[in-house]
C-alpha cells in the first residue's frame, strides 16, 4: 500500500496529462479579441485570477535527528509553494507546511517582482498560514467562490509553483468529495476535495478554481505513487480558519467582542453575528445577535475574513463604521476597538507563590513565566543586534537558569530571541502573550528562533511545568 505524502515538497508526482500554461503576454492577445475561439471559459478563469497567485520560495535549516542545537548541526534546504492574495495590503494565505520552520521567504508576483515575506500566523492542525509581503501597490484579491455546491465531475483548475515552475496551470475535474485523508501520525485532514487536476510539489497553498475563476479550494496534498490524485481544502472551511489567523486580535492585539459565523450556499454568502461578549466594544456599539454584517469601513463583507481584515492595521481605539442588516433594515454602527485582554499565565487566574528554588532574579521578573518555563531572563535588544537579518527586533538573553529548557538547548547569554512558535518576540508583551496563551500546551515543544552574531538558529524547547505551591 502506498503512503500519502505529508508535504507536497517531498514527493514528486509527474503529471501524465492535463493542461499546462505559463502566464505571459500571450494571454493579453486572447483578452484583446473576445470572439477568439481560443478564449474558452478555462482561459477566462485563468486570466481573472493570475494576478492573485503568489509563488513562494523558502529556505530553512534541516537538523539531523537527535542533534544538539548548534550552528554546525544543520544543512540549508530550499522549498517551494504557492499563496493566494486575501487582502490588497499583501496578506497571503498558504499552507502551514510551506512556511514551517523557514528562515527566509521570497515571493514572486505575476508581474515578475519579488518580495520578502514574513509569517504572520499559522494553524498547524488545519495546515494553513498567513504570510505578509509589503509591495508599494495594492494587490488583486482572489475572487471568492464557495465549496458548498461542488459538482462531482465539474471542471477545476489548479494554479501554482509546480516543481518551481512559476505560474503553472493544470486542469481536471472534481473526482470525489468529502475525502478524509491521513498523512502521518501527526497530520490528517477531513472533508477534502479530490481532483485529478495535476497537483505537484510546489502547488501547496495554491488555488483550486472553478470555471468562473473563483477559488473553491486550497491545494494541500497528493497521493504518493499515484497518478492524478490530489487534494484541496474546501474554501468555505479554509475561510473560517483564515478568519481566525487574520483576526484583529491576533494581528494587532485589539478586540471587538463579536463571534461571527459564516453562512455560505450557492445563493448566499454572509457573515452573521453569533454572539456579542458583554462589556466588549461590540456590546458598546449595540451589535445584536443575528445581525448580518454588510460592510465594515470601505470593505464589503461576505464572511468573517472580510470583517477581520477591514479592522486590522488601525490605531488603538480607532472607530470603524460597520453596516449591518437587522431584519429588513440597514443599521450603521460605530465600533471602537479596544486593547485585547490577554492572559498572563497558563495557570489559573489565582496567583500562587512559586517555589523559592525557582525564584526569578530580582531584576528579571517582568515577563511572567520566562524564568520558570523557559529558563531565561530577557531584556529588549538594540536594533543593531538583528541588523542584516529579516527580523524587526528581539529580546536579549541576559541570564540562563542552569538545568532549564533553554540551558538544555544551548541557548546562551547574549543570544537574541526573535521568535516563539509562530510569533515574533520584539518586546516583553510578545513573550508574555505566547507564554500566557490558553493553547500553550499544544505548542509544546515550543519552537524558538534566536540570532547569535549574524546567524539565525532555531530549535524546540520542552517547556518546564508551571510550578506552584498550594
Amino acid at each position: 500500500m502506498t503512503q500519502l505524502t505529508d508535504k507536497l515538497g517531498r514527493t514528486a508526482m509527474l503529471a501524465a496529462a492535463g493542461l499546462f500554461a505559463a502566464f505571459g503576454p500571450a494571454c493579453e492577445t486572447f483578452a484583446a479579441n473576445a470572439d477568439d475561439p481560443r478564449l474558452t471559459p478555462l482561459v477566462r478563469a485563468v486570466q481573472r485570477v493570475r494576478a492573485s497567485v503568489v509563488d513562494i520560495h523558502s529556505e530553512k535549516t534541516a537538523y539531523d535527528e537527535g542533534s544538539v542545537f548548534s550552528p554546525r548541526a544543520g544543512r540549508k534546504v530550499n522549498g517551494m509553494g504557492t499563496g493566494i492574495v486575501v487582502d490588497p495590503r499583501g496578506y497571503v494565505v498558504t499552507n502551514h507546511h510551506v512556511v514551517q520552520d523557514v528562515e527566509s521567504l521570497r515571493t514572486t508576483l505575476y508581474d515578475g517582482s519579488t518580495h520578502t515575506a514574513r509569517v504572520i500566523s499559522s494553524d498547524p492542525a488545519k495546515d494553513l498560514a498567513i504570510i505578509k509581503i509589503d509591495p508599494d501597490f495594492d494587490l488583486d484579491v482572489m475572487p471568492l467562490g464557495t465549496s458548498s455546491d461542488l459538482l462531482l465531475g465539474e471542471t477545476v483548475i489548479a494554479v501554482g509553483n509546480a516543481f518551481g515552475y512559476e505560474g503553472t496551470v493544470t486542469a481536471g475535474i472534481v473526482s470525489s468529495l468529502s475525502r478524509d485523508v491521513e498523512v502521518n501520525e501527526t497530520q490528517s485532514y477531513e472533508d477534502l476535495i479530490q481532483t485529478d487536476a495535476a497537483i505537484n510539489p510546489g502547488n501547496s497553498g495554491g488555488p483550486l478554481l472553478n470555471l468562473r475563476g473563483e477559488v473553491i479550494g486550497i491545494n494541500v496534498a497528493i497521493r504518493a505513487g499515484a497518478q492524478r490524485i490530489g487534494f484541496a481544502i474546501p474554501i468555505d472551511d479554509a475561510r473560517e480558519v483564515i478568519s481566525r489567523l487574520l483576526s484583529v486580535e491576533r494581528i494587532d492585539g485589539l478586540e471587538h467582542g463579536l463571534e461571527v459565523e459564516d453562512r455560505k450556499s450557492p445563493e448566499i454568502k454572509e457573515a452573521i453575528v453569533k454572539a456579542v461578549r458583554p462589556g466588549s466594544p461590540a456590546a458598546d456599539a449595540a451589535f445584536e445577535v443575528g445581525d448580518v454584517i454588510v460592510e465594515a469601513g470601505d470593505v464589503s463583507v461576505v464572511d468573517g475574513v472580510d470583517f477581520e481584515r477591514a479592522l486590522i492595521g488601525h490605531k488603538t481605539e480607532a472607530v470603524r463604521s460597520v453596516t449591518v442588516r437587522r431584519g429588513e433594515e440597514l443599521v450603521e454602527l460605530e465600533l471602537k476597538l479596544a486593547r485585547a485582554k490577554r492572559p498572563t499565565s497558563v495557570a489559573s487566574n489565582t496567583t500562587r507563590p512559586r517555589l523559592p528554588s525557582q525564584a526569578e532574579p530580582a531584576d528579571g521578573g517582568s515577563i511572567p513565566g520566562a524564568w520558570i518555563r523557559l529558563g531565561v531572563r530577557l531584556t529588549p535588544a538594540a536594533s543593531s543586534s538583528v541588523a542584516g537579518t529579516r527580523y524587526r527586533g528581539g529580546m536579549r538573553v541576559t541570564a540562563v537558569r542552569p538545568g532549564s529548557p533553554a540551558a538544555r538547548r544551548n541557548i546562551r547569554k547574549g543570544d537574541v530571541l526573535v521568535g516563539l512558535h509562530i510569533w515574533e518576540t520584539i518586546n516583553a508583551e510578545n513573550v508574555s502573550y505566547v507564554l500566557g496563551h490558553p493553547r500553550l500546551s499544544s505548542f509544546n515543544p515550543l519552537t524558538f528562533y534566536i540570532v547569535r552574531g549574524r546567524e539565525t538558529y532555531h530549535g524546540q524547547l520542552s517547556l518546564a511545568a508551571q510550578v506552584a505551591s498550594r
